[in-house]
């Protein structure tokens, strides 16, 4: 049976603030765990007003403390951003704080611009290109597999599951090598979905954290008691995808009847080629487009996303999601 996980970005909605965020994504992981749902994951991201979960780590920490058993982990973060020491040290701390709960979900997109280089400290064009090399410190920091000149404390023996994230053929070929579980960003770039996941599957090399090819897809999923219901909760997080692409990112906006139809064609298109991994309806429906999703990618887990401008909505949709796809697994 697919099992089912939970991807947050910790939207900061319109008019609300970053304390009522990092609430609601609690209180989403919460109903995640009462759900039955494996892993709840959260995005870094920086610099940007409508994310809240920058301090991934951090955020992290806090979830942990709410929930009992559900998996916790980052979906992911962009190693350019940091040194492995680092991450090392903040995922070694919430695997002694939180022990055979921890997931350390890795990628290699800086996305960001200038300025925020030069906040971070950071040549993220020149970072990503020593990528692998950096994953491979950061295992060896964790397991001590490689003699290394420093020992990261909190790390060294910690065991965090490491998982290689992507939306290109690039992470696909680098979680094989590696022998680590995959996570395809389908949710928001769904191009090379089934190249990648046919290329992780065929170069896949067993290691001593997994012995076979482990895949999980992400997909957006609204569900609501009506579709007209549904299609405007999805409206916000369109609305985010269309600010984003042009250049003006912001806060997360209330929903809008019929959004879509009231964009521009190149808009319209857009959205609907982002939405291609898409479950937005009845629960009937969602269960339905999800199926078929699982079958297309014989994924082993699906992590849903969505975010919604009322965080209540987004636990209602999970829940829907989550107990019409268990009835008929029943």
């Amino acid at each position: 049976m697919t099992q089912f996980s939970v991807l947050d970005l910790v939207p900061v909605s319109e008019g609300s603030t970053v304390g009522a965020a990092l609430a609601a994504a609690t209180a989403l992981a919460q109903t995640a765990e009462s759900l039955g749902c494996k892993r709840f994951w959260v995005a870094e991201h920086h610099a940007m007003e409508g994310i809240a979960g920058g301090a991934t780590a951090v955020v992290l920490a806090h979830i942990g403390n709410a929930t009992s058993s559900i998996r916790i982990g980052s979906g992911g973060i962009m190693l350019p951003n940091h040194t492995p020491f680092q991450i090392a040290e903040q995922f070694g701390t919430l695997d002694a704080l939180f022990p055979g709960r921890i997931d350390l979900g890795l990628g290699r997109a800086p996305g960001a611009g200038p300025e925020l280089q030069r906040a971070l400290r950071k040549d993220l064009q020149q970072a990503s290109q020593y990528f692998p090399q950096d994953v491979v410190e950061l295992r060896a920091l964790l397991t001590g597999d490689i003699d290394l000149p420093v020992t990261a404390t909190p790390g060294r023996g910690a065991n965090p599951q490491l998982w290689m994230l992507g939306s290109s053929l690039f992470g696909a070929q680098l979680a094989a090598k590696l022998g680590l579980p995959y996570a395809f960003a389908a949710h928001f770039a769904p191009d090379h979905l089934d190249a990648a996941l046919a290329l992780y599957r065929r170069d896949f090399q067993p290691s001593p954290a997994l012995d076979a090819p482990h895949v999980m897809v992400a997909m957006n999923a609204f569900a609501a008691e009506t579709e007209e219901q549904a299609r405007e909760l999805a409206s916000s997080q369109q609305q985010a995808f269309v600010a984003l692409r042009s250049g003006t990112p912001g806060r997360l906006q209330p929903p809008v009847k019929d959004y879509a139809a009231r964009l521009p064609a190149p808009a319209r298109a857009m959205l609907d080629h982002v939405g291609q991994a898409s479950a937005v309806g009845t629960p009937a429906q969602v269960r339905e487009a999800i199926e078929k999703f699982a079958a297309r990618t014989a994924a082993d887990e699906i992590i849903l996303c969505g975010s919604t401008y009322d965080p209540a909505d987004r636990q209602r949709s999970l829940e829907l999601t989550v107990e019409a796809c268990q009835r008929v697994s029943a």
